[in-house]
């Protein structure tokens, strides 16, 4: 019986009080302008007014997904984006239990603002799984010189999304880890064939997008892919502390693996609660799963002082 239990607070002040080696994978997609998310850029993206997020239009009747621009970030924002990671890295390494694998989205641009901290607060560096995507925009020509610089692009089109792959460090050899905290090594996509690190993936359905109104909302087919490599026992409990509209407790819950999610905004709380059994039952029994669901509200806080 899979459950499920999802918080509304702060991430760092509940990964805080947890018990120490408690939680067997983290999947996360977490914020990585910050800016984007505070209330006023939320505001203006619920308003669809832009600010820090890009509204691109309607192209040939699809009607494309917002996007925060990570390129107006000054020195200050990353500054903080390295502080959150800091802090964030040094309270998974302590949750997770050893052998733990950390599973990360994030972009090329910001990448390195994740990984280093991971890296000095203990964690071991194992890859990056690809996700294959190439969404409707980029690539786009200069800015307000269309005309003139018509066979200039500024950046190169995407058409992939890194997720650092990380893990704490074993007790012993990995057999031994195994053995005693079920971690240590990634599910096997079947006994022929291993994981692998890159995988092929559409942009989110608009079907999942219709349950789960989310700008960083990511597929089932791919979050049930990482989720199900991250238990390499297919047992354990799964943290999302940057949930969403909880695609990946949907992805765990899907597979009949425990999970937590924490998020701090009320509205997208609320979306991931009416979302994840909906998003869970899509392409699979409505039965195969059965569920618990235990819901703690926390006094809100951002998850990083607003000074540096």
């Amino acid at each position: 019986m899979a459950r499920y239990n999802l918080y509304l607070g702060d991430c760092l002040e509940w990964m805080g009080r947890r018990e120490e080696n408690s939680i067997h994978a983290i999947v996360t997609d977490p914020p990585y302008g910050l800016k984007e998310y505070t209330p006023e850029e939320k505001t203006k993206l619920r308003s669809g007014r832009g600010g820090v997020w890009r509204i691109p239009p309607s192209f040939d009747g699809c009607k494309r997904s917002p996007l925060p621009r990570f390129t107006v970030l000054t020195e200050s924002d990353r500054a903080r984006l390295r502080q959150l990671f800091s802090e964030f890295a040094r309270l998974a390494i302590r949750t997770l239990v050893p052998g733990g694998h950390l599973f990360v989205a994030t972009n090329p641009l910001l990448s390195h603002l994740v990984y280093l901290p991971l890296m000095d607060a203990g964690f071991e560096k194992r890859g990056e799984i690809i996700r294959l995507v190439k969404t409707l925009r980029g690539g786009d020509r200069p800015k307000n010189a269309h005309g003139e610089f018509a066979a200039v692009t500024v950046m190169p089109r995407s058409g992939w999304e890194p997720w650092g792959l990380f893990r704490k460090p074993c007790e012993g050899r990995v057999q031994d880890n195994l053995r005693r905290w079920k971690t240590g090594g990634l599910r096997r996509i079947s006994m022929e064939q291993p994981f692998e690190d890159v995988i092929r993936s559409a942009p989110t359905r608009p079907e999942e997008r219709r349950i789960a109104p989310h700008p960083s909302l990511k597929p089932q087919a791919f979050m049930r892919q990482i989720v199900h490599a991250a238990l390499p026992l297919g047992s354990g409990i799964v943290l999302d502390p940057f949930m969403g509209a909880g695609s990946a407790i949907a992805a765990a819950l899907a597979l009949g693996a425990d999970s937590i999610g924490i998020e701090n905004d009320p509205m997208f709380f609320k979306i991931a609660e009416r979302a994840i059994p909906k998003l869970a039952e899509l392409g699979a029994p409505g039965s195969a799963v059965k569920r618990s669901l235990h819901v703690q509200e926390t006094n809100l806080t951002l998850p990083l002082p607003l000074s540096v």
